[in-house]
């Protein structure tokens, strides 16, 4: 955690938001630290740009309340909060020089000459940009433009910088810079940042905390790592990254950290029981596809090992890595396989063969949350996000 407090210093506190009779955003609350990056993660259409316009001042919630160092900025209009916005379109002044887009805001809150000088140079040195100050955002990359609204963004010195989508509008191999650069720029001035978007790779790879959202609520806030090995319910877990779902009922306790799963027609497998599930009750197995490994010959049952008796349906090459589609009975598995010499030495495996399937009992995760809601969820997923809409205006 690279921001040191742990107080609350911006807080979303039971916010709510309805357009036309729908809940946009459904008395959320989030707590953001001071100095940390706190992502917001989820589909299109899930209320997440309605809850940063909302942090931002552009909306007004219907209930609930905005907090910025304990001081309640709920009615406060945007100019008058010391909070700062990001956008997709970076917002640059096109008539305007790299050095003056970064000034207009010093000189919009009447800055002395000295002082926007010094700050903008600053900003300058800050973003690697001095060499293209005299130049118009239309002699600019898309990169470099991004980063001198970063720059017009935090020149002022707002208590948080709202991040929406900054990167959708680059190419993966600039995002992936960029997202580095965010990372450098929030490491130098500290600024808590609030990251919105859709992508996990980017929240994953940039965030303190993240906070998933799912139709107007907060499924789940932690870390990447929470967020990833622990996911709260079956929506987290197959949004972010894929997985494979198993469901099955608890039959049984071979010693006091694992549990007995039955699965029908797959046979009965072994799963920490971190969550104390008792016998009888109907839970589902998360299973990374990078967990799983393939054998052609059956191994020996030692330990807490499951495998599963399958057939290989599809291949794909990845390149660094090969994705196999495993039919295992009703269970369609993805085995994700990384390269490397042991690997490649071996005669691999081809459609249509015959496998097996297996797994360490830690590496599975068991959710009780899952819902017949979820039955489209059942097999490894790339999440597509829905296209849910909030009518006359933006689509998250």
């Amino acid at each position: 955690m690279r921001g040191g407090e742990m107080d609350a210093y911006f807080c979303l506190d039971g916010v709510s938001k309805r357009y036309g009779g729908l809940a946009v955003v459904d008395a959320v609350t989030v707590e953001v630290r001071r100095g940390e990056v706190f992502s917001i993660l989820g589909p299109s259409g899930c209320g997440k740009t309605t809850l940063l316009r909302m942090a931002a001042g552009f909306a007004e919630p219907d209930g609930g309340r905005i907090v910025l160092e304990g001081e309640d900025i709920t009615r406060v209009p945007p100019n008058r909060r010391r909070i700062n916005t990001i956008f997709q379109n970076y917002a640059l002044f096109p008539h305007m020089t790299v050095w003056e887009n970064i000034a207009f805001g010093l000189k919009v809150a009447g800055k002395g000459r000295a002082e926007i000088a010094s700050s903008v140079e600053a900003m300058l040195e800050l973003i690697d940009l001095r060499e293209h100050a005299k130049k118009k955002p239309g002699a600019i990359s898309g990169g470099q433009k991004q980063r001198v609204a970063i720059a017009r963004a935090l020149v002022n010195r707002p208590a948080v910088l709202l991040l929406d989508e900054p990167l959708a509008a680059l190419d993966l191999k600039l995002r992936q810079r960029m997202l580095l650069e965010l990372d450098r720029i929030h490491d130098e001035v500290g600024t808590t940042f609030i990251y919105v978007t859709h992508d996990q790779s980017e929240a994953m790879s940039l965030s303190d905390r993240i906070a998933v959202m799912n139709e107007g609520r907060i499924e789940q806030v932690g870390s990447p790592v929470e967020i990833y090995e622990a996911p709260r319910s079956s929506f987290v877990a197959a949004f972010i990254g894929d997985t494979n779902f198993i469901c099955g009922e608890v039959s049984g306790f071979p010693d006091k950290d694992y549990c007995e799963l039955e699965v029908a027609g797959l046979g009965r497998f072994l799963a920490y029981n971190d969550k104390k599930v008792p016998r009888g009750e109907s839970v589902t197995l998360s299973l990374r596809p990078e967990k799983l490994f393939l054998e052609r010959e059956r191994g020996a049952r030692e330990g807490v090992m499951n495998e599963i008796r399958g057939r290989v349906e599809e291949i794909i090459y990845l390149g660094s890595q090969t994705r196999y589609w495993v039919r295992c009975g009703e269970y369609r598995l993805g085995v994700l396989m990384q390269h490397g010499r042991f690997l490649l030495d071996q005669r691999p495996v081809t459609w249509g063969e015959e496998v097996w399937v297996r797994w360490h009992a830690d590496d599975g995760y068991m959710l009780q949350s899952y819902t017949e809601a979820d039955e489209a969820l059942l097999t490894v997923s790339d999440v597509e996000s829905g296209e849910a809409a909030e009518e006359g205006h933006d689509a998250d």
